[in-house]
């Protein structure tokens, strides 16, 4: 119904951008998952440790951190919204997920050649063609979402 309180997900995902994403992703990939003001300005090149604290007090609000006796910040929950939805964790690595599905589609055209090689059969092309085109797409999305990660 159109006067229902919007979704606590879509609040979040429309909250969760720019300098705020880059501070979440930041604590996404931290080993410890929790840092501190200071440590957050540095390593993401903020101004002044103020704005990397009205990131956190944005993320506090969101209910995605919460604050330890000691001031660091630390990852309370883990939300899949927007960009992160198509990155997936590896150990304390975030990638794509398409890299799987692409290096799972190259190894499977790579051991079709291998066993197949390249022959005059009009089979061997179209599972050549198609082969081809779902790795270059694939290998494509996986570069495209790379280069649109917040830092």
């Amino acid at each position: 119904m159109p006067n229902d309180p919007p979704s606590e997900i879509s609040v979040i995902e429309s909250r969760l951008k720019g300098k705020t994403l880059q501070v979440y992703w930041f604590l996404l990939r931290s080993p410890a998952r929790s840092a501190g003001v200071r440590e957050i300005q540095r390593s993401l090149h903020f101004s002044s440790p103020s704005v990397a604290m009205h990131h956190l007090e944005k993320l506090l609000d969101l209910k995605l951190v919460s604050r330890k006796r000691t001031g660091e910040y630390v990852l309370a929950e883990e939300v899949k919204v927007g960009l992160l939805r198509f990155f997936t964790r590896v150990g304390r690595f975030l990638v794509p997920r398409y890299l799987f599905y692409s290096v799972w589609l190259s190894t499977m055209l790579a051991t079709y050649l291998l066993f197949y090689g390249v022959t005059a059969n009009v089979h061997n092309f179209f599972a050549l063609v198609f082969g081809v085109i779902g790795c270059s797409v694939l290998w494509f999305e996986t570069v495209r979402l790379w280069r649109e990660k917040p830092f």
